[in-house]
């Protein structure tokens, strides 16, 4: 069994049952048990503080995932819990992004939240290019879950 923690500290009203069956699912998807993971929504102004200070970007992003480990070895044994970390959505961008995507703000945040799970699970990516192997992994995963309402 996963553990999760999810809070809003932005303006949009979220409901935190669906956000967290649908993190269950992925986790699941992902064959990822007994993962301890947080998240939390928020605005531009404090993922920008995040983005400044941990990437030395100065500018909101979409979202930040923050890894309690960076080798896969220090995954626990004979059924320990593993702290895989957080991840940081600022709502603000999400729905500027879906806007310019021409999507809904369900898909995005749906995205967001595979991309966060995907960097604690240790992928990453170079660029944004849709052919890196980390977000040909997300959108696969994305198809699996089209029918799937967040919001």
């Amino acid at each position: 069994m996963n553990y999760l923690q999810i809070q809003n500290e932005s303006t949009v009203k979220l409901k935190k049952t669906p956000v967290k069956n649908f993190l269950h699912k992925v986790l699941d998807k992902l064959g990822k048990d007994k993962w301890e993971v947080s998240v939390l929504f928020t605005g531009d102004a404090f993922i920008q503080q995040l983005n400044r200070e941990y990437r030395g970007k100065d500018e909101p992003t979409d979202v930040l995932s923050f890894a309690q480990v960076d080798n896969k070895e220090a995954f626990p044994e004979n059924g320990g819990r593993f702290y895989a970390g957080d991840i940081v959505i600022s709502m603000e961008t999400l729905a500027k992004n879906a806007d310019y995507f021409g999507i809904s703000v369900n898909e995005e945040l749906k995205r967001l939240l595979v991309h966060g799970i995907l960097h604690l699970s240790g992928m990453d990516h170079e660029n944004n290019n849709p052919d890196q192997p980390m977000l040909v992994e997300q959108e696969k995963i994305l198809n699996q879950f089209t029918g799937v309402v967040l919001l």
